[in-house]
């Protein structure tokens, strides 16, 4: 059976763009849906399309994983897969603490996404002395002060904050001094961390706020294409009329014979 691929070792030494990175994961999860639907092979344009990019940019992307495809079969599904949950380092186990577990925290606590995407949650952390020991999500809550510890004995590099915007900043300090190189930031807050840490923010209300510009932008477009049309008068209805106004807008311009 064709493969659906051609490939060359990924020459990590020339780096691959962050852009590239973001994309990493759009095309992990297209992949897993065909791979679960035991689709053999995929072409560019397929691909592309279910993971709501060009095709172009797709292949270019391909390309720094040494991944280049089959003309005329496209690329192989299940080696895709784990080319790219290799490149994201996803096919190693990754410990992960959450801190701050309100509502959002025990959310994310309960997302199933984590295990079956190499993500284990090893442990909850609260600051607030009634949580601990609460079960959520089948996990014991753990009392901030045995933060360090937690992360040291479960060689945790990962943190998730989803604390108030107030602690964030003291809980990130701790996070970095303990170990942690990678946090996840849902804190209404920008956070300040040493290099050699990577923080990705997520802010739903900056989100929405995005979503809310583009829907006024369309409201006015379509409040604006109104107007024109309800000022404009066809030329079709002056004919049929039959009242081609003259510049005084009541003497015909021009006289019938």
């Amino acid at each position: 059976m064709a493969t659906g691929r051609t490939h060359r070792p990924a020459t990590r030494s020339r780096g691959i763009p962050e852009a590239t990175v973001a994309r990493l994961p759009l095309y992990l999860r297209a992949l897993t849906a065909l791979s679960e639907r035991s689709v053999p092979t995929v072409s560019s344009e397929e691909l592309a399309a279910a993971a709501g990019v060009n095709s172009a940019k797709l292949r270019k992307d391909f390309s720094y994983l040494g991944s280049y495809g089959t003309r005329g079969v496209g690329y192989d599904v299940e080696y895709l897969v784990y080319q790219i949950s290799r490149e994201l380092g996803l096919t190693q186990d990754w410990p992960v603490v959450i801190v701050g577990i309100g509502n959002l925290g025990a959310a994310l606590a309960n997302y199933g996404g984590f295990a079956s995407r190499g993500f284990r949650v090893a442990a909850l952390i609260d600051a607030d002395p009634g949580m601990a020991g609460k079960p959520v999500a089948g996990i014991p809550v753990q009392h901030t002060d045995e933060l360090e510890s937690i992360i040291r004995d479960n060689g945790v590099s990962i943190g998730v904050i989803a604390t108030p915007a107030g602690a964030a900043q003291q809980v990130c300090d701790r996070l970095v001094a303990a170990g942690v190189t990678s946090i996840l930031n849902f804190a209404p807050t920008v956070l300040s961390v040493p290099d050699g840490v990577d923080v990705r923010k997520v802010d739903l209300s900056i989100e929405l706020q995005i979503l809310a510009f583009h829907e006024q932008r369309k409201a006015g477009e379509e409040a604006a294409t109104g107007v024109a049309a309800e000022t404009a008068v066809p030329a079709a209805a002056r004919e049929e009329s039959g009242t081609d106004q003259g510049p005084d807008g009541d003497v015909p311009a021009v006289m019938p014979a």
